[in-house]
């Protein structure tokens, strides 16, 4: 299944909208690395009258899994296209678009010699603790078995051998909740729970804002794995959850996005 295009999205959910009513509030399940910026952006929808927004963040894959079981939610925003493109096929949600693309990085505590030309090696190193999410819950951690896996075509077994030392720290049923206002990546690089911590570029951007001393290294272009992220209406949901999304892919909405440091597939080139 295929995201669809802009235009086609836009009419639709255009038809559907009906005129604002600014006490409705709309229900958000999105992934947790939107948390800054659909915060943001919902602020600019709730200050232009055009609704309110009660936001659930977390790992896509188990917010996907709670809207399966019956959760209520009108609007949900994955890390990836994979979890919201499964609803639209069971007939829960409308069309998915495209609404953001991201990167993984590596966050890096400080002092660690490490560059890109030598992170696989550093993330190979026997005593570097690697730090990821977690796969199947979390599309970070997709992505960075994905990492792994093209791994295996510069140094072969390499995929093996990460997979079985990697930690995964965060995005799981049972992982610990992030801190209240602060970077989950960033307070277990600092606490010495992982060396290296393979998460989206806009995370790492967060972590190093606030603990500065940390590093960020760009995956090499070998390793290099980008996330693109999805966005439906679940069927019935009241007019503001097309508002919402409609927000989300105006021009507003994406350049705050951008202003995070998403790629923002809406605007102009």
């Amino acid at each position: 299944m295929t995201a669809v295009r802009f235009p086609a999205i836009l009419a639709a959910l255009t038809f559907m909208t009906a005129p604002a009513v600014a006490e409705e509030t709309l229900l958000l399940h999105a992934a947790g690395s939107l948390r800054g910026a659909l915060t943001d952006v919902a602020k600019d929808f709730e200050a232009a009258g055009l609704g309110k927004v009660q936001a659930k963040f977390g790992a896509s894959g188990l917010l996907k899994n709670e809207i399966v079981a019956g959760a209520a939610a009108e609007v949900f925003a994955s890390a990836n296209m994979e979890h919201p493109q499964a609803l639209a096929a069971e007939k829960r949600s409308g069309p998915v678009v495209l609404f953001a693309r991201n990167r993984l990085c590596a966050l890096a505590r400080p002092g660690l010699d490490v560059t890109s030309a030598t992170l696989l090696d550093r993330m190979l190193d026997p005593q570097v603790k690697l730090g990821t999410s977690t796969p199947k819950a979390d599309p970070s951690g997709d992505y960075a078995w994905e990492v792994f896996r093209r791994a295996d075509t510069i140094k072969p077994g390499a995929s093996a051998t990460l997979e079985t030392k990697a930690l995964q720290l965060t995005g799981g049923p049972s992982s610990p909740p992030a801190p209240q206002g602060r970077s989950v990546y960033g307070e277990l690089i600092a606490q010495g729970t992982a060396d290296i911590f393979l998460t989206y570029c806009t995370g790492a951007l967060v972590a190093q804002r606030e603990n500065p001393a940390q590093q960020i290294v760009q995956l090499p272009d070998a390793l290099s794995v980008a996330a693109d992220y999805g966005l439906t209406v679940m069927n019935g949901a009241r007019p503001a959850a097309y508002r919402f999304a409609l927000f989300i892919l105006s021009a507003e909405g994406q350049r705050i996005l951008a202003k995070h440091g998403f790629a923002a597939p809406a605007l102009p080139q």
